[in-house]
């Protein structure tokens, strides 16, 4: 039964959903370079490497797990997180990513001009930002000129509610870390990566890792019970074959005393 909702489970995992977009990405250039060419809009862009649930430890205070953490050929760094509440991307969160990316990076004695460009996305269920946009890019800009500061550092929102338009590689981009089924994708190169996680024999036995967290406290659950069953065979069958009393069968099986209430009224 719990095998069944394993599978039903599996069925329904989407994009969005951050530790199916995990398995999807860990160690997989290829795709995430596909999505950040869209994001970005830079079709040259070369994803070098690739890590999901990447953790960068701060030893003054708070430290952070990147959804992915990536790097291209140019050195820049990328951070993308998905997010179906809004409490897991307010701006503040952002902000902090941004700064552990640089955290993360800068060595000791290294000049600041060392620091690589950085891009840190929120691809986000609902509209975080609120304006109706599909993306937004949050850049430091001087006030007084409205030029940019030049800092390297961008934070970019994709607003996973926006209704786009078919064909357009955001738009179908958007709709398809909402989809599923793998069929209904519009972005082949995705959808099969997703129908190899979710068909492919071996990829589906990889993924009960992740399934049976979710599950944790339903298996938890059916192991207490399953214990609880044999317990109550072994009680039967010491009372049946040494005629045994209930009392005499649950101290010979050491079941502690304040247990052994629970079992008796089984019997």
């Amino acid at each position: 039964m719990l095998q069944e909702k394993y599978l039903e489970t599996l069925r329904k995992f989407r994009l969005i959903d951050d530790a199916f977009f995990s398995a999807c990405f860990d160690d997989n250039a290829k795709d995430v370079e596909y999505i950040l060419r869209i994001i970005l809009e830079k079709d040259d862009l070369q994803v070098l490497k690739v890590q999901t649930q990447k953790s960068v430890e701060n030893i003054y205070g708070r430290s952070v797990r990147f959804d992915v953490f990536a790097t291209d050929t140019k050195g820049k760094l990328y951070n993308i997180e998905v997010q179906r509440t809004d409490a897991g991307a307010i701006p503040q969160r952002a902000r902090y990513n941004s700064v552990m990316l640089d955290y993360h990076e800068l060595k000791k004695q290294e000049k600041f001009k060392a620091l690589p460009e950085s891009f840190v996305i929120f691809i986000t269920e609902k509209d975080v930002i609120g304006d109706g946009e599909k993306i937004y890019h949050a850049d430091r800009i001087i006030r007084e000129t409205g030029k940019e500061f030049g800092d390297g550092t961008h934070i970019i929102y994709v607003n996973g509610s926006f209704k786009g338009e078919a064909g357009k590689p955001l738009d179908d981009l958007i709709h398809d870390f909402f989809c599923a089924n793998p069929d209904d994708m519009r972005h082949k190169q995705l959808a099969d990566r997703v129908k190899f996680l979710k068909e492919n024999k071996n990829e589906v036995n990889s993924m009960s890792s992740i399934i049976a967290e979710i599950f944790k406290d339903e298996i938890a659950e059916a192991k207490a019970e399953s214990e609880k069953k044999k317990l109550l065979e072994n009680i039967r069958s010491l009372m049946e074959t040494l005629n045994f009393t209930a009392k005499q069968a649950m101290d010979a099986l050491k079941i502690p005393a304040n247990e052994q209430e629970k079992y008796i009224t089984l019997i």
